[in-house]
């Protein structure tokens, strides 16, 4: 999946709001709505294939709400524009995020060598802790 196609879907299908911020900005903060909320329904997207969106929601369910929307606040700047060019660009992130797979752990012992190290180093720190010991 590419960002750009990604990022084309979810301009398309996001609501935007903006509220007043606590963010920086001085007195523009108590005058202008800064804050900027996106929510997107995870369902609309058309580019996702019906298990790539059930990855989504279940790998982003802290974010998701009773209405299956993923929501995103920013108030990082002073102005609305810059925070909500954020806003789009932290969705892409998180939904790309979520679309990868996780490498399968592959489980290895340790080696011969290792192990003989391990037990050799563990007799020395013994030999050390017995020396200081008093008779």
């Amino acid at each position: 999946m590419e960002p750009a196609i990604l990022t084309e879907c979810i301009s398309k299908n996001i609501s935007i709001s903006f509220s007043r911020s606590s963010g920086p900005g001085g007195q523009n903060v108590n005058k202008l709505n800064t804050r900027v909320t996106v929510r997107l329904k995870i369902a609309d997207l058309e580019v996702l294939s019906d298990e790539q969106k059930d990855n989504v929601a279940r790998k982003l369910k802290n974010r998701i709400n009773e209405q299956g929307e993923l929501v995103i606040h920013v108030q990082d700047e002073r102005s609305q524009g810059k925070n909500r060019e954020i806003a789009i660009i932290r969705m892409v992130q998180l939904i790309m995020k979520s679309l990868k797979k996780r490498k399968t752990r592959v489980p290895t012992k340790p080696s011969p060598p290792a192990k003989e190290k391990r037990l050799k180093e563990k007799k020395i720190r013994s030999e050390l802790k017995k020396q200081r010991k008093k008779s």
